[in-house]
């Protein structure tokens, strides 16, 4: 069974689902025979990688609160994370563009170290002083800690192309099986989840897609096969 989740670094609500999926991945008795596909999505695609701001400012742009209501609202999602043993800086967390970060987890997951380093960048994102916003030698240092190659990954720092494709490619196809936002996470192309749910939503919608795998149906036939024992010789 294969589970795709659309996220991205900049949304506290992915770091927090993450952490409730994995909870409910962690439980679930087939776990082992669940790939899950990690994709890009963009909270703010085409925002210029120079365009930083304070989290809380942009808040306060963006949806028109007031500075006590983005702060509150960060004191909310701070306690949220708490609850799934996740370390969240309530204040002093900057926004910006996350396109290199994508760019770098579509290299990363061909060195199969994606899950590795999306770990890190939700950690340093939410969690640690230093910003991962406009400074590649921070995106090189927690490449790195991925296990990626250093020169590789400045490589495609120094390309913007690289990878781009593939990034926007996730970003069209969410959008065709109607994400409007992230986390979304998509159940063997069957099923849909919106959200970070709890962990019991997730548990649920897993043993659902599970039992309700299509067997594969055999169209019979009397054509010659190979098996364990050798092949059918045709008798003349």
């Amino acid at each position: 069974m294969r589970v795709e989740i659309w996220s991205d670094i900049a949304c506290p609500w992915c770091y927090v689902g993450k952490a409730r999926f994995d909870k409910a991945l962690a439980a679930f008795p087939h776990r082992e025979q669940v790939e899950v596909v990690h994709r890009s999505f963009e909270l703010d695609p085409g925002r210029a990688k120079d365009d930083i701001q304070p989290v809380i400012t942009m808040l306060t742009k963006k949806y028109g609160m007031s500075e006590a209501q983005a702060e509150a609202g960060e004191d909310n999602l701070g306690a949220q994370a708490a609850a799934e043993g996740l370390p969240y800086r309530t204040r002093g967390r900057d926004h910006g563009s996350t396109f290199d970060m994508h760019r770098l987890l579509h290299h990363a997951r061909e060195q199969g170290r994606r899950p590795e380093l999306l770990d890190l960048l939700y950690r340093a994102n939410f969690a640690e002083e230093r910003s991962v916003y406009n400074d590649d030698e921070r995106l090189v240092g927690l490449a790195t800690a991925a296990g990626l190659d250093e020169d590789a990954v400045r490589r495609v720092l120094a390309d913007p192309e690289a990878y781009a494709d593939e990034v926007r490619a996730d970003e069209r196809e969410a959008a065709q099986l109607g994400a409007t936002g992230v986390p979304f996470f998509v159940l063997d192309r069957k099923y849909g989840i919106s959200g970070a749910q709890p962990a019991e939503v997730f548990a649920q919608a897993l043993t659902r897609a599970w039992d309700e795998r299509s067997p594969l149906t055999l169209v019979d036939g009397d054509a010659e096969v190979c098996g364990p024992d050798g092949c059918a010789v045709p008798q003349s």
